[in-house]
């Protein structure tokens, strides 16, 4: 009998430690979940999968993580919140993930910000820009929502700036979809106009659908505006400049970083594209990491137009694969706080110094952000001039 029970004893510690090494030998999965065929936004978002897939491939070339295997799970949120919501807890109970990279929309985000942070799993926004994505926990022990894209609030810090000292008159007009999205722009580029103490000349609306805009572009050009801030996606933002064409004004013409997609290019043709700058945190010819992503991407997916996203979703990958080294684990509550406490990490955007703290969860901010210019040819190229080059930090915090 004795020896039956010392059988049974090595038989359990055998079966015990076959479970520990099958558990230590098990895959780290990290999500992928964005739209990629729903809305006008799908372009940003299969981008973006490309740029995440990329990350993973050179994690693994490298040994993984804690010497396990990175696999990617991707979901397609199709743009709507519902399905979004769906694939986050999907993600999360059955896959177990133990991070997220997403979404394109910033509502979608919005409408699931609850679940990642109720389960305790980190999640790095590459393309929505909404600024309460990281704020809505903010109080909370542990903010459980970090992001490396560009922030809705800290984007018209650098159009205003650059609007401002374009402007020969000082009449500088505001133009915005009826969104939620635009809307919510008109806001922050009259808020931040009014610190540079301009007050916009006038602040026009138009729908989603629109696509003759000429009667709220005449009233702008009859007011005497010399700078226009576009608040719209790529459609919209491409309709507003048509509607200039017809009526020959063509003011100083800023945009958001939505019209990097290539619908705006497609929609103005290559003679209007030009016209308008837009707000950038990178583009391939920033530098040679950027240049050597965008080559390699381009490679299997050569129809790629908005190498940010790629750029910024590879750099949410390396960020979180740094963040589980320095914690010697994928605990969600370890990660998120390793997350804060990163140096000297080597993204393709730039090397991140302390990206984020306690209190700052950007990992990019308006000091790294720049212009850039559709050309003729449908490239984006870094845009700068000497009214670029005389904004100051100061002009920047305001």
């Amino acid at each position: 009998m004795m020896k039956l029970f010392k059988r049974i004893a090595v038989a359990l510690a055998l079966g015990s430690a076959l479970t520990i090494g099958a558990t230590q030998a098990q895959d780290i999965k990290i999500a992928y979940n964005a739209d990629m065929s729903g809305t006008a936004v799908a372009e940003l978002g299969v981008a973006a999968r490309w740029g995440f897939e990329a990350a993973i491939e050179d994690i693994n070339k490298k040994g993984g993580l804690l010497g396990r295997k990175v696999v990617g799970v991707i979901r397609d949120d199709l743009g709507t919140p519902p399905k979004s919501i769906q694939n986050m807890t999907e993600l999360i109970d059955n896959e177990k993930v133990v991070g997220v990279v997403g979404p394109s929309n910033s509502g979608n985000a919005l409408a699931w910000l609850h679940i990642p942070q109720n389960a305790k799993i980190p999640v790095i926004g590459a393309t929505a820009t909404a600024t309460e994505i990281t704020t809505r926990y903010a109080k909370e022990p542990q903010n459980y929502m970090f992001r490396v894209s560009m922030v809705d609030r800290e984007q018209v810090a650098l159009l205003a700036a650059y609007a401002v000292k374009a402007s020969k008159n000082k009449k500088i007009a505001i133009i915005a979809d009826s969104t939620g999205y635009g809307q919510a722009g008109i806001k922050d580029a009259a808020e931040v106009l009014e610190m540079h103490g301009v007050k916009p000349v006038l602040i026009e609306k138009f729908g989603p659908k629109d696509t003759d805009i000429t009667s709220q572009m005449t009233k702008i050009k009859n007011a005497g505006a010399d700078a226009v801030i576009i608040y719209a996606i790529a459609d919209g933002a491409a309709n507003v400049v048509k509607s200039m064409e017809k009526i020959n004004y063509f003011p100083v013409t800023l945009g958001t970083w939505g019209n990097l997609s290539s619908l705006y290019y497609r929609m103005t043709g290559p003679k209007l594209a030009p016209h308008l700058i837009i707000a950038a945190s990178t583009t391939e010819d920033s530098n040679e990491r950027t240049k050597a992503l965008g080559e390699r991407v381009r490679k299997n997916f050569p129809t790629m137009t908005t190498f940010v996203c790629a750029a910024q979703a590879y750099d949410a990958v390396t960020l979180l694969a740094a963040a589980i080294t320095k914690a010697g684990t994928t605990d969600g509550p370890k990660v998120a706080a390793a997350l804060e406490d990163l140096s000297g990490v080597q993204g393709v955007i730039k090397t991140y110094n302390k990206p984020f703290s306690k209190t700052k969860h950007e990992g990019l901010s308006v000091d790294d952000f720049y212009l850039a210019k559709w050309t003729e040819a449908g490239a984006i190229v870094r845009f700068q001039d000497d009214i670029f080059k005389s904004i100051t930090p100061a002009d920047l915090k305001r």
